[in-house]
């Protein structure tokens, strides 16, 4: 039976000890912008995926995806020997480290937000001008149709003012 709450605090813990280790013990300066961001722990509690994001030395330069992939295949076994260290688990989880494309999903949802915020935007002020097609209004009023007795049809007899005797 698979215990779920085991297998989210090791993986939490994993993501911990990971992290960690790359900032302060691990001197590889491939490994200077990667930040570690979530942890999943198989049922078996066997395997690990490391989900991580690398930033840019500065706003204008682009990560270098493949050398932080590099680093992080380097240091994995030495990771894998503090995550053993670290958590205590008869078994020490293998390592796989995978890009997270959280951040550039985030980024396409934004752009397609923007797109459609300047389509509203247009078709507002193409609105704010606009006049309608037709006639102001379109629906048609309904028929008086009158009865035999000079009533309307849409009429009672206590809506219709007596009539004046001769």
């Amino acid at each position: 039976m698979v215990d779920q709450a085991r297998a989210r605090k090791l993986s939490k813990r994993i993501a911990a000890i990971v992290a960690t280790a790359i900032d302060h013990e691990i001197k590889d300066p491939r490994l200077a912008f990667v930040t570690i961001t979530d942890t999943k722990v198989t049922a078996d509690l066997h395997d690990a995926t490391v989900y991580y994001t690398v930033m840019g030395e500065d706003l204008d330069t682009p990560p270098d995806l493949q050398a932080a992939a590099a680093g992080l295949e380097k240091a994995k076994g030495v990771l894998r020997s503090k995550v053993g260290a670290g958590t205590g688990v008869r078994y020490t989880p293998t390592l796989t480290f995978v890009t997270d494309t959280v951040p550039d999903t985030a980024r396409h949802m934004e752009d397609l937000l923007e797109r459609a915020r300047v389509a509203d935007e247009e078709l507002a002020r193409a609105r704010a001008n606009a006049k309608p097609a037709g006639d102001p209004d379109p629906y048609k009023a309904p028929r008086e149709v009158a009865d035999l007795d000079g009533h309307s049809a849409g009429s009672t007899p206590a809506d219709v003012e007596p009539a004046e005797a001769d």
